[in-house]
């Protein structure tokens, strides 16, 4: 810890479970919390999330250290994990818990990620409009332990999920 403040950042990508490895294993990077936000229901359960019953977004919680990693690298991670350009899910996920999103907790995490999303938008890597939300954060809740560190635990599914996914496919295609 440089600076002995962390930050948190959340963002929504499709399922979670591909959403924490990217961002896991990096210098500054304290935790990765797979979880929901967004929702109208309180303590959500994945199965109330998966149904589309909560309105909750499956997101990935980020505590990280800005002096080591700071909350532009995490934002350029987070686009070069997903399709900007997709509103209705992520690739084989679909529906509106796998939408894009990504939750800001303060006014420089908001201007940092609408000055991204602008960038990435005026870049032309993408012929389709961005239609990734910025929305304040809301109150996150840990989904339950077996999703936690997924691709740890599970290792054999994830990678079986991972690949049938076209996640891999796209993130080559579009970001090489």
């Amino acid at each position: 810890m440089a600076n002995g403040k962390f930050e948190k950042a959340a963002f929504a990508g499709g399922c979670f479970w591909c959403m924490v490895k990217p961002f896991k294993e990096w210098e500054g990077i304290e935790d990765v919390v797979s979880g929901y936000m967004g929702g109208h229901v309180v303590n959500p359960t994945y199965e109330d999330v998966k149904k589309g019953d909560s309105g909750h977004l499956e997101v990935v919680e980020i505590t990280f250290d800005p002096a080591l990693f700071t909350y532009e690298k995490l934002l350029e991670l987070y686009w070069q994990q997903i399709d900007p350009t997709d509103a209705g899910g992520q690739f084989h996920d679909r529906g509106h818990s796998y939408t894009t999103a990504i939750f800001y907790y303060n006014e420089n995490q908001k201007n940092a990620a609408e000055h991204s999303k602008e960038e990435l938008a005026n870049s032309g890597k993408f012929s389709k409009p961005i239609v990734t939300d910025i929305r304040p954060a809301e109150t996150f809740y840990w989904a339950e332990e077996y999703h936690q560190d997924y691709y740890e635990k599970e290792q054999a599914h994830y990678e079986k999920d991972r690949a049938k996914s076209g996640r891999d496919e796209f993130i080559k295609e579009h970001w090489k």
